[in-house]
């Protein structure tokens, strides 16, 4: 399935929402319709056409790797969108209410008021089209999570007590670079001892020790696309809670992995872990959602948590993550990447846990 497969689709639900075109303004949006990998001002779909709009610093890039599509030199969404409509008689132009700021959206309307369009507000359009990955995307997500697990040996092989945690998140980011990784999806994260409380938390001067939770959560990024994958280390003899609080964390994952359906929602999903959790008295200690969609951008659809109503489709991949969160003690989490078959979740990330 091509770019122009992508676009006819979007047309399909452009006609569903009685929209006659869609001002796309996200750049993960706009690279999965049109290939243009910088940074687009719009791209504007109707029924009849396609035009992306570029400023002076993209527009020969995007004349290069966009085909099929009209590129025309524009300065701003607002001041473009004229140029983007064009001559084609657009009444209600959608636009994504999740990515322009209020300040542009009430430019836009001033301008869409003097065109005559109407402006209509709309989420997730184009990213409901990305959820399901087509054949040709699924080799760059088995790239990034082939990679991230390299860099999670190379962690192994690596890390020690007393290198801090600033140390060893450069060394892991170095590693994914040297070794064929586009731009980070995100800032590693190695949290040690009580930092690894927080499940986002940012690497500090503070030495890595022995006998306590050190998670380390990273990502690579090929073709565009990411992975994601976290692990909890300890170096020396484990502790008791650990083992204990590993081992909850571990079923709870397995039994979420084992249990993935298409056609289940991401509530679903996410009950399944975190009742592993709950009934081990944990409850309270699992705050975040289970997952999220893991694609051009490493948070995007499907969700996977608490009143998550996405329904999971065979084809699309997502991160499985249950974590326990101790205040003053650390935390535990487990993350894999995986991609949904007809039948069950293939992990894409597979080190050792």
């Amino acid at each position: 399935m091509g770019l122009n497969d992508r676009i006819e689709r979007l047309r399909q639900r452009l006609a569903e929402e009685q929209l006659d075109g869609l001002l796309v303004s996200q750049a993960e949006n706009c690279r999965y319709l049109s290939g243009f990998t910088g940074s687009p001002v719009a791209l504007l779909v109707s029924s009849g056409s396609a035009v992306l709009g570029a400023d002076s610093i993209n527009f020969q890039q995007a004349k290069l790797e966009v085909t099929g599509i009209d590129v025309r030199l524009v300065r701003t969404r607002v001041e473009g969108l004229a140029e983007l409509v064009g001559v084609e008689d657009i009444g209600r132009l959608g636009f994504e209410a999740n990515t322009l700021a209020f300040s542009e959206v009430q430019r836009l309307t001033v301008q869409a008021e003097g065109l005559d369009i109407q402006l209509v507000p709309t989420e997730a359009m184009v990213e409901t089209l990305r959820a399901v990955k087509e054949n040709e995307e699924i080799p760059f997500l088995r790239e990034a999570a082939r990679l991230a697990d390299e860099a999670v040996q190379f962690a192994l092989d690596t890390l020690h007590p007393g290198m801090s945690e600033r140390q060893a998140a450069w060394a892991i980011e170095r590693f994914l670079r040297e070794n064929g990784s586009e731009a980070l999806p995100f800032e590693v994260i190695v949290a040690s001892g009580r930092n690894s409380a927080l499940p986002h938390a940012r690497p500090t001067e503070r030495p890595i020790g022995e006998r306590e939770p050190v998670v380390l959560d990273l990502g690579a990024r090929k073709g565009g696309y990411a992975s994601d994958l976290s692990r909890t280390l300890c170096f020396g003899p484990q502790p008791k809670t650990f083992k204990r609080l590993y081992s909850i964390v571990r079923e709870a994952q397995e039994a979420a992995l084992d249990g993935v359906r298409p056609g289940m929602t991401g509530e679903e999903v996410d009950g399944i872990a975190r009742q592993v959790i709950e009934e081990a008295g944990y409850g309270d200690a699992f705050g975040h959602r289970l997952g999220h969609g893991v694609g051009l951008d490493v948070h995007e659809q499907p969700r996977l948590g608490p009143r998550a109503t996405d329904v999971l489709a065979e084809g699309m991949v997502f991160t499985i993550e249950p974590g326990i969160y101790i205040p003053g003690w650390g935390g535990i989490r487990i993350e894999d990447t995986v991609m949904l078959t007809a039948t069950r979740a293939e992990a894409l990330t597979t080190s050792a846990k």
